[in-house]
């Protein structure tokens, strides 16, 4: 393992030091992250070009503008944010394409429009009145694909809480929708 890669730096500090313009920091935060972030996004989509341009882009995000990380929340959501977006703007980009043939792959691009409809579609608007609470429990679970031990991990809270808050959201999103529709 490269010294880079042992660096005992923590997330924020090798954001500062990227700020800083340390190379060596970005790659420090790219071996630490880039795998997991990896992961989840085949997860969400399994075209391999789509997934590493979107990967690109995340780590691209992050080496121009670390200091839009706020020091609220873990590094990793903040990056998870980033990638989720990345690999948004990337579908929108693919979307003209033609379909691919495999009903595996039609299933993918399915799930995946469905997403983009889920944060720039009609649903945004409903979304859009939960408190800061429910919406993170909703983007953890629903769009990120979180089980809730994952999402409560990461959004430092218990479990239950993300039972309760989903339940919570649940019940204002599905009265937002039922009261637009009326």
């Amino acid at each position: 393992m490269s010294e880079s890669r042992a660096d005992s730096r923590s997330d924020k500090e090798l954001l500062d030091a990227i700020g800083a313009g340390d190379r060596t920091a970005i790659e420090v935060l790219y071996y630490r992250h880039s795998p997991w972030v990896l992961a989840r996004l085949h997860h969400r989509c399994r075209d391999e070009a789509i997934v590493d341009a979107a990967l690109h882009d995340t780590f691209l995000a992050i080496w121009r503008k670390p200091t839009s990380y706020r020091g609220s929340g873990d590094v990793g959501a903040w990056i998870w944010g980033i990638a989720i977006r990345r690999l948004v703007d990337q579908l929108r980009r693919h979307r003209r394409m033609p379909l691919p043939a495999a009903l595996d792959s039609l299933v993918v691009v399915a799930e995946d429009e469905v997403l983009v409809g889920i944060e720039h579609g009609d649903l945004a608007g409903a979304v859009a009145w939960l408190s800061p609470e429910l919406l993170a429990v909703v983007q953890a679970t629903v769009l990120d694909g979180l089980s809730t031990r994952e999402a409560a991990k990461l959004l430092r809270i218990p479990q239950g809480t993300v039972k309760t808050r989903m339940a919570r959201a649940r019940s204002q999103l599905r009265a937002e929708i039922t009261g637009a529709a009326s």
